[in-house]
């Protein structure tokens, strides 16, 4: 591990330098240098980058290597000095929240990148956030951030689908990017965006929909909000869904999270799951179902079971896209449905609504309402 961490810094460092760019010789992990300055400069917007690892700070010993790097490998300093043009659009400033592969993104971290974010917004002194995250789990976060932000200024969760040290890597256009979305006056009270590709997604709809391509982050449905062509920023469409300032959901005094699990539908399923997860201390449950969010009938009897212990149960589907609907059948078993979100996100806004209520009627309205 730690030979392939070098040998990806060399790679790297050879080809900033390259560029022009001197970089310092230890660009690992180390959260405790935290913050990176450039000159200000007052006709710019400031901008401050928080950095939580990925594959936008991954390295490898093989420039050609693109699913084995080691995610989390670079800081945020060393991002930044790989994109010099970065000072020409903004006053940038970096934060090392932490560097880790979005797997292992936690509710902790999450309740603490939120309420950092939700610090500075509310100073004059910064105009934007962008957040660098691994693709895996991104969705989620930026979703997660759309809920409980406090502020119309931007926010724009970015990624990569090549580490730093690939042939090609994305991630320096896209932090370029995201940087440039998180400047213009019109990302404003957009809620959270997602910024990859050249595309610009809203955090409510945007998706992970291929393992490796670039091109993998989509909004099936709904389509994306806008797009970054010609070095210019383009929006042709609003998020409808209640965000950031129009939210109820506030982590300001939240010290931890309900816990809440998924458990996936499938031929010939039962019961154990469910039974498993109420023993375990959950306290929703989301059922990514077949097709409009259906389980077999001897895992309804194990969700049933479950709303009798206190614990919600929240339809969604393993589909990929679509409204799961509103039964009568739902009522009768007090489930709620998860409207057009994913499973991942079901889960994240079932977990907030928990903050505030445990009535599925109640919880049903936030779903149709975000």
């Amino acid at each position: 591990m730690e030979l392939k961490k070098g040998l990806g810094i060399i790679f790297l460092s050879a080809t900033l330098l390259l560029s022009g760019i001197s970089i310092s010789p230890d660009v690992s992990a180390d959260t405790s240098k935290t913050t990176v300055n450039h000159s200000v400069k007052k006709d710019l917007p400031n901008i401050k980058i928080l950095a939580t690892g990925g594959t936008i700070a991954g390295s490898s010993e093989s420039s050609t290597d693109t699913t084995g790097y080691e995610s989390g490998a670079l800081n945020i300093e060393t991002l930044i000095k790989a994109v010099p043009q970065l000072k020409k659009l903004a006053n940038v400033s970096g934060e090392q929240i932490v560097n880790i592969g979005s797997q292992n993104m936690s509710n902790s971290i999450l309740l603490k990148l939120a309420k950092r974010i939700n610090t500075l917004l509310a100073s004059k002194d910064v105009d934007g956030i962008v957040v660098t995250h691994g693709s895996d789990t991104l969705e989620e976060t930026a979703y997660f951030l759309d809920l409980v932000v406090k502020s119309e200024k931007p926010v724009v969760v970015v990624g990569s689908m090549r580490p730093a040290t690939a042939i090609s890597a994305d991630g320096p256009l896209n932090l370029y990017n995201a940087v440039k979305v998180a400047s213009t006056k019109e990302a404003r009270n957009k809620g959270v965006l997602v910024t990859l590709n050249d595309r610009i997604g809203a955090a409510r709809y945007i998706t992970k929909t291929h393992t490796t391509a670039t091109d993998t982050f989509k909004s099936p449905e709904q389509g994306y909000v806008g797009e970054i062509a010609g070095d210019k920023v383009f929006f042709y469409n609003e998020p409808t869904r209640k965000h950031t300032v129009q939210s109820v959901f506030d982590v300001s005094k939240l010290k931890k999270l309900p816990r809440v699990d998924i458990i996936y539908g499938y031929q010939n399923d039962n019961r154990y799951f469910y039974d498993t997860a109420v023993q375990a201390g959950a306290k929703g449950i989301i059922v990514a179902g077949a097709g409009n969010g259906l389980i077999s009938d001897a895992a309804l009897a194990g969700a049933r079971d479950a709303v009798k212990k206190g614990v919600v149960i929240t339809r969604s589907s393993r589909v990929g896209s679509g409204v799961v609907t509103h039964e009568t059948s739902d009522d009768k078993d007090k489930f709620v449905t998860s409207d057009s979100l994913n499973p991942q996100k079901a889960r994240i806004l079932l977990m907030l609504t928990l903050t505030k209520t445990k009535d599925p009627k109640k919880i049903q309205e936030y779903f149709n309402e975000y």
